[in-house]
């Protein structure tokens, strides 16, 4: 009796389980929805394929007699694709049409998506010069004292006698509240440029190029370390260059940081805008950087994206932008919503004539996966603005087959316990440890086969690894949480245990004859004995090599005990 107990407090704590992790996802979603969160929904989203969204089309723009190679613009494919994804966006598509870059994105995208895409130019690091706050400040009226210091030629690209009277000039009429640059404009390297930041509250005298995002190896956010290892509060953006660019980095900040305010500073642009200018407090080497400032983690997250996936290897103009419509729309939908549902009722139906009984498990257990499953997509949904496509679906759809593929494993192994006459309790167990590697192995190379899609493909094909791959873990969760201690309580009442015809469990002794264990077959008295001849000669051809060795091993020891 206490081992009855045992089982029940056991398969009842991990059906707590399954229902706290159910309930638990549904309330964190629902709790985002009544706080007034406005991405939180339990209505997974659509992707391009079945919703619509934007297109935005990119054109080179590059010197007059220049041509546009091919691997330009697949390089510039993969960093706008790296950009997109980095976002959050999802089943997103970039594609070429002769020099042009297609860009789909389902949905509306948000301003930092739009931007990350449309800020095209390379990334370029330059020297402050001149800056000053204020849209319209100037520095002088016109015949003022100029900035540059001599009429000797500059010794250094920080040296003031860059700025000729007329470069002063366009600084001081420079409005930044107005329209002062050209879409897709392509600014000299070797020469100042005259600009201002994104926000549009500053404008700047920038001397040539120092480097540019080629020599930038990775940026990202994180907090700010104290002097002894503590982390503050305070974000920053981290910079790693390659050898080269952390030499020259290097040099550069040396003969930045003597100077006075604001030529100390080190600007870098995307698009010919300056998205930070920071100052040098000390010569920095080693190819490590780190900017400080008014940073939280939205914003330092944000240029830490401008930064890493802002270097293109040539500059791209916004040829259009507009609303496209789905390219499958609700009958294909419907249609894959449809196959689903059929594969449901088949395996169903299958379960009911294989199992009879048993076929509540395989039911409760599809119903509970496939709560489990559409909760994970809706908070997917929510947080990382997962969309659901037709290739997503068709993962789904083959995710029951997997499911119904562990109940039909761990059923059949219960069988061929209750076969060799154990008692259903004690075969619901061993047949739980026998079948739990074969579903472990086999979800396994499911899952690899997902990882191997999703690290290795672009896409759709990414969305179909996606959902295979969540939906196989899953499968796990679910014939732990749910399959198996479902099956220990049905294993306690009377018309399981009893093996009641229409269990599923029963022992077939009203054929005449049954398999009772390895190498051992029991034929009931009622059969007449050319029958029972019959039938153990069509048994032993069935038999398995292991079992034919046990039936002579037993033969053998039965013959040793008769001579002596």
């Amino acid at each position: 009796m206490s081992e009855r107990n045992g089982i029940t407090k056991s398969a009842t704590k991990a059906l707590v389980w399954m229902l706290v992790l159910l309930f638990g996802i549904a309330g964190i979603i629902g709790l985002a929805k009544l706080s007034g969160e406005p991405k939180a929904t339990f209505v997974p989203n659509l992707a391009l394929d079945l919703s619509g969204g934007t297109q935005i089309i990119l054109t080179p723009v590059v010197a007059e007699g220049v041509q546009v190679q091919s691997e330009q613009i697949s390089q510039a494919v993969s960093i706008i694709r790296q950009r997109v994804d980095s976002t959050g966006v999802s089943e997103s598509q970039i594609n070429t049409s002769g020099n042009n870059i297609v860009v789909s994105i389902p949905g509306i995208p948000d301003k930092n998506t739009l931007a990350l895409i449309k800020s095209s130019a390379k990334l370029e690091f330059r020297a402050v010069l001149v800056a000053s706050s204020g849209a319209k400040t100037s520095i002088g009226k016109e015949g003022s004292k100029p900035i540059k210091t001599s009429n000797a030629k500059p010794t250094d690209r920080s040296d003031l006698n860059q700025v000729t009277p007329a470069i002063q000039k366009a600084y001081e009429n420079l409005d930044c509240a107005k329209s002062f640059r050209e879409p897709g404009q392509v600014d000299a390297a070797d020469k100042p440029l005259i600009t201002c930041n994104r926000e549009l509250n500053e404008k700047y005298i920038l001397g040539p190029v120092e480097l540019d995002g080629t020599d930038l190896s990775n940026a990202d956010s994180g907090t700010v370390s104290g002097a002894n290892g503590t982390t503050t509060n305070e974000w920053a953006v981290n910079l790693s260059f390659d050898s080269a660019g952390g030499d020259t980095f290097g040099k550069v900040t040396g003969r930045l940081f003597p100077l006075a305010e604001p030529r100390n500073r080190f600007a870098v642009t995307i698009d010919g805008y300056v998205i930070t200018a920071p100052a040098a407090r000390s010569v920095i080497t080693g190819g490590t950087a780190q900017i400080t400032g008014s940073f939280d983690q939205k914003s330092a997250s944000v240029l830490a994206d401008q930064l890493k996936y802002g270097s293109l290897p040539i500059s791209f103009k916004v040829q259009s932008q507009e609303n496209i419509s789905a390219t499958l729309g609700s009958e294909q939908l419907q249609a894959g919503l449809l196959a689903g549902l059929i594969g449901l009722l088949l395996v169903v139906g299958y379960s009911v004539f294989q199992y009879r009984g048993l076929a509540v498990l395989t039911l409760g257990s599809l119903v509970v996966a496939g709560a489990l499953t559409y909760l994970m997509i809706a908070l997917l949904t929510w947080r990382q603005d997962y969309r659901l496509s037709l290739s997503g679906i068709a993962g789904l759809i083959v995710a029951i087959g997997i499911t119904a593929d562990s109940f039909i494993v761990y059923f059949e192994r219960v069988r061929d316990e209750l076969r060799e006459g154990k008692a259903l309790n004690v075969a619901v167990e061993a047949g739980w440890n026998r079948a739990k590697r074969t579903i472990i192995v086999s979800d396994a190379v499911s899952l690899l086969a997902a990882g191997t899609l999703f690290a290795l493909t672009v896409g759709n094909v990414k969305g179909f690894a996606f959902t295979l791959g969540l939906t196989t873990l899953i499968d796990l969760a679910v014939v732990w949480l749910f399959t198996y201690p479902g099956f220990r309580l049905m294993a306690q009442t009377k018309f399981f245990a009893k093996g009641h015809k229409w269990s599923g469990l029963e022992l077939r002794e009203a054929s005449g004859f049954g398999y009772a264990g390895r190498g051992q077959f029991k034929i009931s008295p009622q059969v007449s004995e050319a029958k029972a001849a019959k039938s153990s000669k069509e048994a032993e051809l069935r038999q398995t090599i292991a079992e034919r060795k046990a039936s002579a091993d037993r033969t053998q020891s039965s013959g040793q005990e008769e001579t002596n």
